[in-house]
C-alpha cells in the first residue's frame, strides 16, 4: 500500500535557528524512500524584522496578521524570497531535491479575501496537477504562504490553513511543527490527544487562542476532509518525526 505523501508545515522560531533547521530537514530527508514530502513554511519573525526596516508597523487580529495592501511588497520578498530561498537551499543541502513556490503556482490553491484582515486570503484546494507531478518525479515542493486573488493580487496567507488546504490537495498525512511541545493544557501541559469536542471546551474556557487556535482550526478541518488524525508537534526534538512515522505518540494528536 502507497502511503499517503507527508506535508510537514514549519515556522517559528525554527526559521531563524540554521542548526535547528538543519538537524530537522537531515531527520526529513531519511523519510524520503517511505514518503512523498511537501514542506510549507511561514516567517513571522522575518517579516516583522522586514515591516520594521520599511517602516511598517505590525498588527494581528485573532492570532492572525493584519497585511494591508502597501506591505505586501515586503511581505512577499520576505516570505516567498528570502524565507522560501533559505528553506530550499538548506533542503538542498541535506539531500532533499526541493522547490520553491508560492500557494499559486500551478493554480494549486483558490483563494478568498479575508477583508478584515486586508491583504489576506484563505486558501482551499484547486488544481493538484503541479504538484502530483512534481511529487512523482521525486521533488520536494517547498511552498511560502503567498497567494494570490483572481486579479492578480498578492495575499498573505496563514501557513497554517496553507499547509491544512495542501494537505487536503494531495490527501496526505499533516504534521504542524511549532515552538512547542504540541497542544498545551491550562496548566502548560501537553494534551497528547485531543478531539474536536475537547478542544471547543479548551477554546471556550480560554486555553486555546491566538495564533494556536488558528493552528487546532486547520486541523480539525483537514481531520474531518480527510478522515485521518493531525499532529501538532514541537519541532526542538527532530528525531521525534521518526518516532512519529513509526506510530508511537508525539505532539498533540487531533481527530474528530
Amino acid at each position: 500500500m502507497v502511503k499517503p505523501p507527508l506535508v510537514l508545515k514549519m515556522g517559528g522560531r525554527l526559521l531563524q535557528d540554521q542548526n535547528a533547521l538543519d538537524a530537522l530537514l537531515k531527520v526529513v530527508a531519511t523519510l524520503q524512500t517511505e514518503y512523498a514530502l511537501v514542506l510549507v513554511h511561514g516567517g513571522g519573525d522575518q517579516v516583522d524584522a522586514w515591516l520594521q526596516t520599511f517602516g511598517f508597523s505590525t498588527q494581528k487580529i485573532d492570532g492572525q496578521r493584519v497585511s494591508p495592501k502597501e506591505q505586501m511588497p515586503v511581505i512577499t520578498g520576505a516570505l516567498a524570497g528570502a524565507v522560501n530561498g533559505l528553506m530550499v537551499a538548506r533542503a538542498q543541502v541535506q539531500g532533499l531535491n526541493a522547490v520553491g513556490l508560492t500557494l499559486a503556482a500551478g493554480r494549486s490553491l483558490k483563494f478568498s479575501i479575508n477583508e478584515k484582515l486586508g491583504a489576506v486570503g484563505i486558501a482551499s484546494a484547486n488544481d493538484g496537477t503541479l504538484i502530483n507531478t512534481l511529487l512523482q518525479q521525486g521533488f520536494v515542493p517547498v511552498f511560502s504562504s503567498i497567494g494570490q486573488s483572481d486579479d492578480g493580487q498578492l495575499l498573505n496567507v496563514n501557513a497554517d490553513i496553507a499547509a491544512a488546504a495542501i494537505c487536503q490537495l494531495v490527501q496526505g498525512q499533516l504534521v504542524l511543527l511549532t515552538d512547542v511541545p504540541g497542544i498545551l493544557d491550562g496548566q502548560g501541559q501537553l494534551i497528547k490527544t485531543l478531539t474536536s469536542a475537547q478542544a471547543e471546551e479548551l477554546v471556550q474556557s480560554g486555553v486555546i487562542k491566538g495564533g494556536m487556535k488558528v493552528k487546532l482550526d486547520a486541523a480539525l478541518e483537514t481531520a474531518a476532509a480527510l478522515r485521518r488524525s493531525i499532529i501538532v508537534a514541537g519541532w526542538q526534538q527532530p528525531e521525534d518525526l521518526l518516532k512519529l512515522m513509526q506510530q508511537q505518540e508525539v505532539g498533540t494528536c487531533i481527530s474528530l
